[in-house]
């Protein structure tokens, strides 16, 4: 029996003292390598980097422009989201869940695809911009430059805003609303007064997600953005550049933007504590009709929202079907550009579907044993662990691809050992820790809902403590680590800013395949791809729904 113990705490003990050993060198490492070459110039201290940077206006304006960018977007994705999400709970009205498939599959393709969808659509030689001008005779529309983007990040991330809302909402008590009517409280007030105090936590952690995926995006700004550079544009191309990038620089510019990532993270989670409260809805909020002239109003505002959404998508997978030469789509339909895409990027989409499954297994593992470790054994190290989990939800994909070039280009000390940059490995491990923080918080919400005194019963019973933890808590943690991992496999295969650093010939992913083919010119390619893209996004969001039984993605 003593022995058994002893057993079970080394277990435990080794599974932590694993998990952090691999942080530290695959997240602490690579972070701490980049700042040492940020701060540190033929061995000696300097800040001629980070001076270079605020003292020129050219480089500071970048990060004014990122912060605009994001923070417009981040506003216009709270308002639309928070909308839908309200009348999606409040009225009735037919299509429901059809849109709310949608609204996923809108915010699951990566929102570079939906930038070129938009040049497609808006650009120069775009559709609409050439209906407009030749019909209406209207000025030509620019796509490109801040509310192009802008456009982009608030139809691409405002689903996510919705998502997390909608959850909210659930939460909701309908006496609540009854009370509040009752005292004189209705529609505008009401939702002012009661509704949006009661939602403000949950927003913060939608506002936070929404400002980091805008303000760390590189391919959308690096598409549309034109004279209007934004600060991972920058970062980008400091550190690869045709005439001789300048690593250092680029590694002071990835401190400043982890500087950035964890104020505002740090912040917004003091403002979320000062916010937070429970909520037990007994009795959920129940959709009531709107009186006709309302109904036609949701309707308008539901479908034409949803639709614009999906718009830039529909478009580009009724592309990929044209004739195409070069940027330009010709009459008549063919699968031509199928056929080139299969022949020069088969290699590309097989890359797609087996490096993220590869780290999928990785992150599952992972995820698994992070969130037990954290909510059943807390001490010092699982603290550790949980924080050191968050760093890279925060930090930039495009700070991330820096960090792991520069830590393993070489190898420690030039000796070869992890000399792993372009390979497959590096491509696991980078998307494994980037997208384990979704799977970890899913699956961290799911055993916190599981009481300890089950598994205290089955040991009572004579089960081993790892007996229990595997054949009784991690089948009750199945549906947090589906959505987890679900989650983390959509934004794996989407994934740019990371890569587009990382790869090779060998190595190229989907997305740096319709990217640098959109770069090329070659619209047709890019167009097939980004179908087969989203074909994948759509099977895996319904593989995640047969297997969840559920229409909602956990966020």
């Amino acid at each position: 029996m003593k022995t058994n113990k002893q057993s079970k705490v080394t277990i435990w003990t080794a599974s932590t003292l694993i998990i952090i050993v691999v942080y530290l060198l695959f997240l602490v490492y690579p972070i701490v390598t980049i700042l040492s070459q940020a701060l540190f110039k033929d061995g000696h201290f300097s800040l001629e980097q980070f001076s270079t940077f605020f003292s020129k206006t050219y480089y500071f304006s970048t990060l004014l422009n990122s912060f605009k960018v994001a923070t417009t977007a981040t506003l216009f994705a709270l308002v639309i989201g928070v909308v839908l999400a309200y009348l999606f709970n409040m009225y009735q009205f037919k299509g429901k869940k059809v849109l709310q498939v949608l609204i996923i599959i809108a915010s699951m393709s990566a929102p570079f695809v939906g930038a070129y969808s938009w040049v497609l659509l808006l650009g120069r030689n775009g559709v609409i911009t050439k209906f407009l001008t030749n019909v209406f005779h209207l000025p030509q529309l620019d796509i490109y430059g801040f509310w192009g983007i802008v456009l982009v990040f608030s139809l691409q991330l405002f689903p996510l805003v919705f998502l997390y809302a909608n959850g909210a909402f659930k939460s909701i008590d309908q006496s609540i609303l009854e009370a509040a009517e009752s005292m004189g409280s209705k529609g505008v007030k009401r939702f002012t007064q009661v509704l949006l105090p009661l939602l403000t936590p949950t927003l913060l952690a939608a506002a936070l997600l929404v400002f980091m995926r805008a303000f760390s995006d590189f391919g959308t700004p690096m598409l549309i953005g034109e004279g209007y550079r934004t600060f991972p544009v920058l970062i980008y191309t400091q550190f690869i550049s045709e005439v001789g990038g300048n690593a250092a620089f680029a590694s002071s510019l990835a401190i400043i933007a982890i500087t950035i990532a964890l104020v505002i993270f740090l912040t917004q989670k003091a403002i979320a504590r000062k916010f937070s409260f429970s909520m037990n809805s007994l009795h959920p909020i129940q959709a009531k009709d709107a009186r006709p002239l309302a109904k036609g109003l949701i309707y308008f505002v539901v479908y034409g929202i949803v639709g614009l959404a999906v718009l830039p998508q529909a478009y580009l997978i009724y592309t990929s079907f044209l004739k195409t030469s070069g940027m330009i789509f010709v009459p008549g339909y063919s699968l031509d550009s199928y056929v080139q895409a299969f022949d020069r990027m088969g290699s590309a989409i097989l890359n797609t579907i087996r490096i993220p499954l590869i780290a999928l297994v990785f992150v599952v593992i992972f995820a698994i044993f992070i969130s037990y470790l954290t909510v059943r054994k807390r001490n010092v190290f699982t603290n550790l662990i949980d924080s050191l989990s968050m760093i890279p939800y925060i930090v930039p994909g495009t700070v991330m691809g820096i960090a792991f070039i520069t830590a393993f280009n070489t190898g420690v000390m030039n000796s070869g050992f992890l000399a792993i940059t372009g390979t497959v490995a590096i491509m696991v491990i980078s998307l494994s820790v980037r997208r384990l923080p979704y799977t970890i918080r899913s699956s961290v919400a799911s055993i916190q809902q599981i009481s300890p005194s089950i598994e205290e019963a089955a040991e009572n019973l004579g089960s081993s403590r790892l007996n229990t933890f595997f054949k009784i808590t991690v089948p009750m943690m199945m549906s947090g680590i589906v959505s987890g991992a679900i989650l983390s496999w959509i934004t794996m295969i989407s994934e740019l800013s990371t890569s587009i650093l990382l790869y090779n010939v060998k190595t190229r992913t989907m997305t740096v395949a319709i990217y640098t083919e959109v770069i090329r010119g070659n619209y047709g390619i890019a167009a097939a791809l980004s179908t087969i893209l989203t074909a994948i996004t759509v099977l895996s969001l319904l593989l995640f729904m047969k297997l969840s039984k559920s229409d909602d993605l956990a966020l």
